[in-house]
This record gives structure tokens, C-alpha cells and sequence, in this order.
């Protein structure tokens, strides 16, 4: 697996060194923003720690260290930042002890809290990183309680309670607009009226990470709050959210927030997720038949769509973005379980990709698995996510979860307080 991540990184630096992202068909780079925020390497440091790839750690935290700034005049998504950059250059500190990193992510933090300043208390969704200026009133579950790892973290490491204060406030003020009949929340809300303004629920993107985030909240942080909210929360998933199918299988579908009603049977990429917030919440039965979803999903085609409709089994979106989820699953109920039909599953997932996805300067998206027509992205969670959970199912000395908890961007932090 090393190899595989030497490849893909080797691309980056190849063809796109000093960019945040390499297109490895056409062998281009690409930033996100008017200026780079070196997004892959920050984003892989840790994987080349935990991989034991020492020499390119340390050149890569000797180019960060040296050229990334944040003092940067854009406008930049809150959420994608914090769990990108600020859970990468935090997990990389603890694991390297260099405090340059610290000093990073700190200044980082402090240019992205002008966000929390909306009358709820929830995030606005930009912000400008020179000037604080925000906007994006209308955000998501997600985005808006995706953030209490990585302030948490840095409020930790820096004994800045306001980190973890206003990631904390705007986590309780999302979990108290949830529906009162059935305990939900919806897909999009106004962050200054606390208005819902997209009503459907689900555990797919948008909203996915915000219940991951209440359970990790608890095991990094042993917040009580947290715990109370995750399980009044997993609770109304699985009532209004789960379902079952003749032939014993288990999904997660879309239902109307305030009355619980069925509204759509889609599951895809994203919602594989699901089976490791549930092993990790102790739930391992319904972890275990929901892999299963997850394994029949990948295995329609030999590699999983984005999304399809589970009642008929049809493919309603048919791109592959490299994402992680699915492995990451298996690597949470193998660890939990010690079932060695997971690693099994990885390898699947390991040779799809190797077959698929592989191009000479790295691995990259497809278009559709139906076709098997390839895209031209290698985007940098696939080195942070998709081959770190790949390694860790493989490898048996993988970090203790007792003491160690992934962010949503599979960036390990460690609760060293």
C-alpha cells in the first residue's frame, strides 16, 4: 500500500508541486483559491507519518513550514478548511512535535472564527482569511457541526477556549432546531434566522458528518452534551431513517424531517460512512447488514456509484470520486471485530481501484462506473482517506481508538490533555 501512496504522491510532485491538487490525465496542477494552500501535502503529511515514509514526511513538513501562509486576501469554505487544513496540520503536530505546525494551525483557526459571528451562533459558510469578511447564511448540517474536532483540538493544544467554545455553541444550536415530533434535522438552514430552508433527512452529504462529530465529540473530549445529543440523535435515525429490505439486507433513505415520512430510497458513497459511526456507537449488528448494502453497492458494477436507488438497484448518479468511506467502514468493523472477511472486502475494494482508477501519474476519478470513462482529478483526500483506511485494514499495528479519534478527513488526534 506504501507503494500505491508513493505513486499517487510522486505524481503530485511530479506535475503539481506547489499546487493543492494534481489532474494526473492531463498531468496538471490545480488550486482551489487564487493562491495555493499546498491542500495535498497538508493533507497526506500524516499518511507519510503513519506509513513510516519519514524522509518525505520531513521534506514535506520543511516545504510547509517554510511556504504555506495563511495571511492570504480569499474567500475560502469554512468547513472544507477546517477539516482539510486544520485537522491536517493538528494531527501533524502531535505526531511530529513540531511546533511550527501548531503555530500554523493557529493562526489558521483564528482567521476562520469571524464565521461564528451570525446571531445563532452557527457558521456562516465563507470567509475571507485577510479581512474576516463572511457571507453564506444558508448552510448545512454538516458544515455547521463538522468543526468541534478540530477547534476542539486546537483549543486544547493552545489553551484558547474560544475555539472550542464557539465550535461548541454552534454545534448545540444546529442540534436544538432539530425537528420536535421526531427529533431530525434537514438539509440546508439559515445560520442568522435559524430557519430550515431544505427540509429532507438523510445521513448522505450535507449532513452526514454532523452526527459523526457527536459521537467523536464525546470519545475525544468525554463531553457528557455530546454523548446526550448522539444518542437522542442515532436514536431518531434509526427509527425514521432505516430500512429494511426483503432480503435482509439494511439501508438508510431520505424521509421528511418534521413527520419522519419516506420521501426517497437512495443511498450511495457518501452514506457508506454509516457502518463505521454505528460500529464505533457500539451498534455492530446494524453496522455489520448495512456494510453488507454498502458491499452489494460496490459490487453492482465492480466499483461503487455515487448513488443509486436501492428499491430497484439502479444507478441514479454514476461517477466514482475516489472516496474513502466504504473502506473506511471496513476498517472501523474489522478493528472492532476483529472479522477478517473486512480485509477481505478491502482487498476487493484495493484491486478495483488498482484496475480502475490507476493512470501513470497516479489514481484518478471516473465519470461513470457503468462505462468505466475516467475523469481527470486526484483529489487530496484520496491520500489523506482512501489509502490511509486501505493501510490501516492491512496493517496490525493501526493506532489504539481508545486514545486516538479520526476526523472526518481521517486525520488522527490524539487526547493528549
Amino acid at each position: 500500500m506504501r507503494g500505491e501512496f508513493q505513486r499517487a504522491w510522486n505524481g503530485y510532485k511530479r506535475f503539481a508541486w506547489g499546487k493543492d491538487e494534481l489532474r494526473p490525465v492531463s498531468r496538471t496542477g490545480r488550486d482551489w483559491y487564487a493562491h495555493t494552500l499546498y491542500m495535498t501535502p497538508v493533507d497526506a503529511l500524516d499518511t507519510m507519518m503513519l506509513m513510516g515514509l519519514d524522509e518525505e514526511s520531513r521534506a514535506t513538513r520543511e516545504c510547509l513550514a517554510g511556504h504555506l501562509s495563511v495571511d492570504l486576501d480569499i474567500e475560502v469554505k469554512n468547513f472544507e478548511i477546517t477539516i482539510r487544513e486544520l485537522g491536517g496540520l493538528l494531527s501533524a503536530y502531535q505526531l511530529s512535535h513540531d511546533r511550527r505546525l501548531l503555530a500554523l494551525a493557529e493562526n489558521l483557526g483564528t482567521r476562520l472564527l469571524p464565521v461564528f459571528e451570525s446571531p445563532t451562533g452557527m457558521p456562516y459558510m465563507y470567509v475571507n482569511l485577510k479581512t474576516g469578511k463572511v457571507r453564506g447564511s444558508r448552510s448545512n448540517p454538516a458544515e455547521i457541526g463538522t468543526l468541534i474536532l478540530e477547534f476542539g483540538t486546537l483549543s486544547k493544544l493552545t489553551g484558547r477556549p474560544v475555539f472550542f467554545d464557539k465550535a461548541k455553541r454552534a454545534l448545540v444550536a444546529l442540534y436544538e432546531r432539530r425537528a420536535p415530533a421526531t427529533g431530525l434535522v434537514g438539509e440546508e438552514i439559515d445560520v442568522e434566522s435559524g430557519r430550515w430552508t431544505g427540509t429532507l433527512s438523510h445521513v448522505g452529504g450535507g449532513i452526514d458528518s454532523y452526527y459523526e462529530y457527536l459521537l467523536k465529540c464525546e470519545r475525544l473530549f468525554g463531553d457528557p452534551e455530546c454523548a446526550a445529543m448522539w444518542r437522542t440523535s442515532v436514536g431518531a435515525i434509526n427509527r425514521y431513517l432505516a430500512r429494511d429490505d426483503p432480503k435482509g439486507g439494511l439501508w438508510y433513505g431520505v424521509s421528511e424531517m418534521a413527520t419522519g415520512r419516506s420521501t426517497a430510497s437512495t443511498y450511495g458513497a457518501l452514506q457508506a460512512f454509516w457502518p463505521a459511526v454505528l460500529a464505533l456507537g457500539g451498534d455492530l449488528d446494524r453496522a455489520r447488514r448495512l456494510q453488507d448494502s454498502g458491499f452489494r453497492m460496490w459490487s453492482l458494477h465492480g466499483i461503487e456509484p455515487e448513488e443509486l436507488d436501492y428499491s430497484t438497484m439502479a444507478v441514479l448518479s454514476p461517477g466514482y470520486q475516489l472516496r474513502p468511506e466504504v473502506i473506511e467502514s471496513a476498517w472501523y468493523l474489522h478493528r472492532l471485530t476483529g472479522d477478517e472477511r473486512y480485509v477481505q472486502m478491502g482487498r476487493t475494494f484495493f484491486d478495483a481501484l488498482r484496475e480502475r482508477c490507476r493512470v501513470d501519474a497516479g489514481y484518478t476519478v471516473l465519470k461513470s462506473v457503468v462505462t468505466m470513462e475516467k475523469g481527470d482529478a486526484q483529489p487530496s483526500y484520496f491520500l489523506a482517506e482512501t489509502l490511509k483506511y486501505l493501510y490501516l485494514l492491512f496493517d496490525s499495528k493501526a493506532p489504539d481508538l481508545e486514545h486516538v479519534v479520526f476526523n472526518t478527513e481521517a486525520h488522527p488526534l490524539h487526547r493528549t490533555w
